[in-house]
């Protein structure tokens, strides 16, 4: 009896050692995503993509050791410090959320070739040619569109209530740098609302900062003493739209609702949702399998939103106005940069137009983009290189980024 008992004990102590074993392997082996980003949660910006990870996180059924994040990370070497921890770290793919990121990122997946590097905004790895190093980006001029198409219905309710003019219909618009990406923005916004109110105008102020509070008050302020009658952005903090609150301007933010803040002014908000492309980068490594080279989300894959729309400030059946273009764009029916819409310098932009994306460092025009009368955006790679200056669009300074 002694010996059974004495056997029994053996082996559950074998099992439970086994276990631990097993346990610890499981550890050290355990999946891992980093995440570098560009500021913390106080930025709209960087907050929009820690809410991706957090819900692909929930998702795929990850815990809280498994998604690192480097906040507060500048575009310089200490991307490449924080991606080389993160490998330290036992990360099996590194994402960086900024656009000057992506040299140090690409430094990285050359020295560290048995981890997948992953880089929102970024033009290279296209051209790059790394088996581990991969850009993402999403059709968001398609949501900037749509919130465009908000704001001219907004501008329409104030002609009609004789608040303003048809002439006077003009809007601002805080922007970074004159980066391809914040004129595909801006401009994409522009043609929405043109397409529901024909008179509107805009003028762009840029603050050379992604992130200033302080600059983009100020952007904001100028806009608004200079006429402008609704302001919208493409810069992270929360300060044109709290200047449009004070004031009582209708405000289209960017990425992410403010009518928290903002009740009285706050319209409409377009961002990109990074949570798809975030489950499908872990769920393709997971498997064993190749991530793409260059990966853009639309309206279909759910990777361009909108936020709910704020019935207090919006103009009356803005929301069912919304949900038919939207539907007009995911057919085709509506393109954003159709040709027949915009003039340039008086001019209708022709199928010969070449835009730069295989970037070099002079910017070099490259690659035809105008096809079947609308200029292509994002078809090339994910990051936008919509580049074109447009008609009905001044901009108030412009050394930021040339």
């Amino acid at each position: 009896m002694f010996k059974k008992i004495l056997s029994l004990v053996l082996v559950v102590a074998l099992t439970l050692a086994v276990g631990l074993t097993l346990a610890s392997c499981n550890t050290e082996d355990e999946f891992k995503l980093g995440v570098i980003l560009l500021h913390d949660e106080a930025s709209t910006y960087d907050k929009n993509f820690i809410e991706g990870v957090e819900r692909a996180k929930t998702e795929l059924g990850l815990t809280d050791s498994q998604v690192l994040y480097k906040r507060n990370i500048p575009e310089g070497n200490e991307c490449y410090e924080a991606a080389a921890d993160l490998v330290d770290q036992g990360c099996d793919i590194i994402f960086a959320d900024s656009f000057g990121h992506e040299d140090y990122m690409i430094k990285a997946a050359k020295e560290f070739p048995e981890v997948e590097f992953c880089h929102a905004t970024g033009t290279k790895a296209h051209t790059e040619n790394l088996p581990n190093y991969h850009n993402a980006f999403a059709s968001i001029y398609e949501g900037r569109y749509l919130a465009g198409v908000a704001a001219g219905l907004k501008l329409n309710e104030m002609i009609e209530a004789e608040t303003i003019t048809a002439q006077q219909a003009k809007m601002g618009y805080v922007g970074a740098f004159t980066y391809a990406e914040v004129i595909s923005g801006y401009t994409s916004f522009y043609l929405g609302a043109k397409s529901v109110c024909p008179s509107v105008t805009m003028e762009v102020q840029f603050t050379g900062s992604w992130y200033d509070e302080t600059l983009e008050r100020d952007a904001a302020t100028a806009l608004i003493e200079n006429g402008c009658v609704l302001i919208s952005q493409h810069a992270d903090s929360m300060g044109a739209p709290s200047v449009c609150e004070d004031k009582g301007v209708p405000n289209v933010s960017y990425n992410g609702s403010t009518v928290a803040s903002c009740p009285d002014t706050f319209i409409v908000s377009s961002k990109i949702d990074w949570t798809p492309y975030f489950v499908y980068i872990c769920e393709q490594v997971q498997a064993d399998k190749e991530i793409a080279v260059d990966w853009t989300g639309t309206l279909s894959t759910g990777s361009v939103a909108l936020s709910d729309v704020n019935n207090a400030a919006a103009a009356e059946g803005t929301a069912a106005y919304l949900e038919t273009v939207k539907g007009k764009l995911i057919s085709g029916e509506v393109e954003v940069f159709d040709v027949d819409t915009f003039t340039v310098a008086g001019e209708k932009v022709t199928e010969a137009h070449k835009a730069d994306v295989d970037t070099d460092a002079a910017y070099t025009p490259d690659t035809e983009v105008v096809e079947n009368g609308a200029f292509k955006e994002s078809k090339y790679r994910s990051a936008p290189y919509f580049d074109l200056r447009i008609d009905g669009i001044v901009l108030l300074n412009q050394e930021y980024g040339d």
